[in-house]
């Protein structure tokens, strides 16, 4: 039997299908630092998060990050594609990709492929809409890729300085790969974990988010990458 998820009005229903319940729960909208891409968000974050927390929790799958335009993917975002760079003609990896914003910025900034990455089912269904939606193919994977190394030209990763045993996991990754020659970009609102003795600024951003989920609604983000030698 499928899992089920109550509506506003109490009633039940199946949630087995994620692409069925991503076009259900949000709505397509430019991002707003980023108005060259649209995403599948939801119109309010906190009634979607409570419901997805409790109820998809029960299946054990993770909050619903794919459902935002979080501060360091859309700074990470539009770096990419001021400076394309970084990505044109690039094997390209989105690190928890949460949505595919930084994985379509790539794409459009003349990447030769991208491979996002995420754990969630629900975010690799999102991923997909949001490719198609902005005429980008994107190839989603479901695989905990920390410590692996596919010979990625370029990674990209958004937002991932946020709980402490992971980060410390995910950043003597991501410096390993760069100093194999993987050009390594990181996006941060100033979460709390981000090794930043590591790390070289590149570029400052100020980002629209939603107040409901941070605490404000311009949240000033930037763009690293790792120290070199």
């Amino acid at each position: 039997m499928g899992h089920r998820l109550r509506d506003g009005r109490g009633v039940s229903r199946p949630i087995a299908d994620p692409l069925a319940f991503i076009r259900a729960e949000t709505r397509l909208n430019p991002v707003p630092l980023v108005p060259e891409i649209s995403l599948h968000v939801a119109d309010e974050a906190v009634p979607l998060w409570q419901r997805t927390e409790e109820e998809l929790g029960e299946m054990g799958l993770p909050p619903p990050f794919w459902a935002f335009a979080w501060a360091g993917g859309q700074a990470l975002a539009r770096h990419v594609l001021d400076h394309p760079e970084t990505v044109a003609g690039r094997q390209v990896l989105d690190f928890a990709s949460g949505s595919g914003l930084v994985g379509i910025a790539a794409m459009k900034a003349g990447a030769s492929a991208v491979t996002c990455a995420d754990i969630d089912p629900f975010a690799r269904a999102a991923i997909g809409l949001n490719g198609q939606a902005n005429g980008v193919p994107l190839t989603a994977t479901g695989h905990d890729l920390i410590g692996t190394d596919a010979g990625w030209d370029t990674v990209l990763a958004g937002d991932i300085a946020y709980e402490k045993d992971l980060s410390a996991r995910v950043f003597d990754w991501l410096l390993a790969l760069s100093a194999r020659g993987a050009t390594v970009l990181i996006g941060d609102p100033g979460r709390t974990y981000l090794p930043k003795d590591r790390l070289e600024h590149l570029a400052e951003y100020s980002v629209p988010v939603t107040r409901e989920l941070e605490d404000m609604e311009i949240k000033r983000t930037s763009v690293w990458r790792p120290l070199m030698g």
